[in-house]
Parts: C-alpha cells; sequence; structure tokens
C-alpha cells in the first residue's frame, strides 16, 4: 500500500506544473507524433525507406545506439564521488545522473528495435522467453548488460525516492552494494558495445584494442556534458540548488577524460599512419577521401577540431570555471562525441566495402523522424522523472527546514 501511495503521488505531481512546463510537453508531443508517423511509413514499407543498403547495413540508428550508451554510462562519473567518497555537493544530484541513465538505456534499446525492422522480432533478445544466442551472440552479451544496468539504477532511484517520500533514512547495506556493482556494469555495457564492432574481423577499420577505451573516454566526456547543461537549466528553472562546485568538478573530471580520448585517437592514428597497410584505406576516407568522394571529411575535421578544442577550453581553470566558456567547450564536446559516433565511427567501417565500392550514405527523412521520435520519448520520460524528484526532494528540504526553525522559535 505504501508503494501505490508513492506512485500516485509521483504520477499527481506530473500533471503540475507552469506554462513553460506544459509548452515544452506539447513540443515534444509534436515532435513525437511527427517522428511516429515518419516510422509508421517505415513498419508498413521496411528497411527500404532508410538509406541503408547491403554495402552499409548499420547507418543512423546505430550510431545514436552507440552514443546513447555512452551517455548512459557517465553516470558513473557522479555515482564514484558521490557515493565512495561520499562528496555531498554530488551526492546531491547524483540521483539525476542515475534517472539519465535510465532514460538513455530506454533510447538504447528503442534505436535497437527501429533497426531490426519488424519489431516483432525483438523478443529474440529477451533472455529465457526468445533466441538470443546467449552467450555466442555478442549482440545478446550487449542487451543483457544494458537490461541488467538499466534495472540497477531504476531500482536505486525508486528506493531512495520511495524513502525520501516517506521521509526516512535509506538502507545503505541494500544501496551501497548495488551502486558499487553498478560501476563495473557502466564500464561493461559500453565496453561490450565496442566488442559489438571488434566481433566483426571483415570489418578492419573496428579491429582496434583501443576501441573499447576510446568508447569509454568518450562517454565520459559526452555524458556529463549532458548533465552540466542539465543541472544549470534544473537549477534555473526550478528552486533545487546545485552549487558551482558540483558543476567545477564534474568539469575537471571531464578533463582527465577528453585527454586520454584524445591521446587513444593520437595512438591509434600513428598505428595506422606510420605502418601504411592496406588498411589505412578507410582512415584515408575518413580524413581526406577517396578520389572524388569527400562526403565525410567535414565530418570528421569537424568533430577532431572541435573536441581539441574542447579540451583547451575544460584545461584552463579560469575557462572552466566560467559558465560563458564552459558551456561553449560543453557544446563542441558534445557535438564532437556526436559526430564521431554517428558518423565518424560507423560509416568508414563499410566504406569502401568489401567489392571496394563506394556507397554514399547520408540519413534518410524516416531516420530522422523516427530519431526524433525516440529523443523526444526519451526527453519526455526524463522531465517527468525529474519533475517527480526535484518535487520530492525539494519537499522533504522544506519540511526539514521547517523543523530546524520550529526548534530555533522553541530554543529562544
Amino acid at each position: 500500500m505504501n508503494f501505490i501511495r508513492f506512485a500516485l503521488g509521483s504520477i499527481k505531481i506530473v500533471f503540475k506544473g507552469s506554462r513553460v512546463y506544459y509548452a515544452w510537453l506539447i513540443f515534444l508531443f509534436l515532435l513525437i507524433v511527427w517522428g511516429g508517423f515518419g516510422y509508421a511509413g517505415q513498419l508498413s514499407h521496411g528497411l527500404i525507406k532508410t538509406h541503408m543498403r547491403d554495402s552499409v547495413s548499420w547507418a543512423f540508428y546505430i550510431g545514436n545506439f552507440t552514443f546513447l550508451v555512452g551517455v548512459a554510462a557517465a553516470a558513473v562519473m557522479l555515482v564514484i564521488p558521490a557515493y565512495v567518497y561520499n562528496w555531498k555537493p554530488i551526492k546531491e544530484i547524483v540521483i539525476f545522473g542515475e534517472l539519465l541513465a535510465v532514460c538513455a538505456v530506454i533510447m538504447c534499446i528503442s534505436f535497437i528495435v527501429v533497426d531490426i525492422g519488424n519489431p516483432l522480432k525483438f523478443w529474440h533478445m529477451l533472455p529465457i522467453v526468445g533466441t538470443m544466442n546467449f552467450p555466442s551472440s555478442m549482440l545478446s552479451w550487449d542487451f543483457f548488460v544494458l537490461l541488467i544496468y538499466l534495472l540497477i539504477n531504476l531500482f536505486v532511484v525508486t528506493y531512495l525516492l520511495y524513502c525520501i517520500f516517506y521521509k526516512k533514512e535509506y538502507n545503505k547495506s541494500i544501496v551501497l552494494p548495488i551502486v558499487l556493482f553498478s560501476i563495473p556494469m557502466a564500464v561493461a555495457i559500453h565496453t561490450v558495445t565496442a566488442f559489438l564492432y571488434n566481433a566483426l574481423p571483415a570489418r578492419v577499420f573496428w579491429n582496434s584494442a583501443l576501441l573499447a577505451p576510446r568508447f569509454l573516454a568518450s562517454a565520459f566526456c559526452s555524458g556529463p556534458a549532458i548533465l552540466l547543461i542539465l543541472f544549470q537549466i534544473l537549477r534555473k528553472t526550478t528552486k533545487f540548488e546545485i552549487k558551482d562546485e558540483a558543476i567545477w568538478r564534474i568539469a575537471e573530471l571531464m578533463v582527465y577524460a577528453m585527454f586520454i580520448y584524445l591521446f587513444f585517437t593520437l595512438a591509434e592514428l600513428f598505428k595506422e599512419f606510420y605502418s601504411g597497410t592496406e588498411h589505412i584505406l578507410y582512415w584515408k576516407y575518413l580524413l581526406f577521401g577517396l578520389g572524388e568522394n569527400k562526403e565525410i571529411v567535414v565530418y570528421s575535421w569537424s568533430s577532431i577540431i572541435m573536441g581539441v578544442i574542447a579540451f583547451f577550453i575544460f584545461l584552463i581553470p579560469r575557462t572552466r570555471k566560467n559558465l560563458f566558456t564552459l558551456n561553449i567547450g560543453i557544446v563542441l564536446i558534445y557535438f564532437s562525441v556526436y559526430i564521431e559516433k554517428g558518423i565518424a565511427l560507423i560509416i568508414p567501417g563499410f566504406t569502401p566495402d568489401v567489392l571496394g565500392q563506394i556507397y554514399v550514405y547520408t540519413p534518410s527523412m524516416t531516420e530522422i523522424r523516427t530519431a526524433a521520435m525516440i529523443f523526444s520519448l526519451g526527453f519526455l520520460l526524463f522531465t517527468f522523472l525529474s519533475k517527480i524528484a526535484i518535487a520530492i526532494i525539494f519537499d522533504n528540504y522544506n519540511i526539514d527546514s521547517l523543523k530546524q526553525k520550529v526548534k530555533i522559535k522553541k530554543i529562544a
């Protein structure tokens, strides 16, 4: 009964808000409808409505999936200082990182569903129920670790909010082991995603032992970048206080991840260009183009330049602790990683194809609309969950502060 009261109370919170809140919900709803009609065309006609073909069979959907796995894994950037080192400024906001992880994993699974074509095939990926070819299939491993990570974060968030809702302390013997287990699971979800690429020996562009570490390093750049933007929005649009100290600390942690990410990229480039084997063909297509085919050169160099500029912005304390320059760096690193995962990682792996042909891929309007639908659904879910969390936490803080005022008056 207590949990039902908690659930009903949470639902009531969702339906209360300002005009700006409802305008945001209407905007997301319109995007969902617009994207939904695009996805309906894919359902009725098949994947031919996309621009994916035999030469490029992974594209925009899988690129977004890979990027969002990194966003989900980035919650560990808040979990470690909050729970392992018990750092209070981060501990007050870590729940929003876990909420983002939940929404990101749900979006990841949604991109898998739209990429397999017929959504009825998805049941084959479910443990026990379907025939997921576990453990021989790397995709089954990827879905398996994503599902575990989703359940971990969902349980922790629900349990913490439940305890705050009823004004009682959470049981550390329950929460701490699960939270500590979430740390290797956060590493696992992006590592297994990298292994999914490594498991294709015919695609030599992805056959690198540095792929998994690069995935993790880039995840610890893009994920916290989203969190920093969200924290600034939350403290301006709500009464929830988020200290500058927490924002500066997250930005400082991002510097180390960005350095490792750039270092691994340089190491990979040195290995390919110094050895000069035939496999350098794919890197040439990415960075310089092949003949007249220079379609993705501008994207690859844009990603590199934005990443380098963002690194120096975050490296210098003066620009890192200035909200204007910090936000410039956040936007640059976000788009740098998004382009790298969506275009610079996927397309060169398939181009040229095994016959030496170059198929010029660009996302179709169906793919763009479907992606807009999934992202809008994810933002809508995160909006609801954040509103519930803020209302419950802030209400608890108000009650605590009121009790303190009453005690002070009695003493006086």
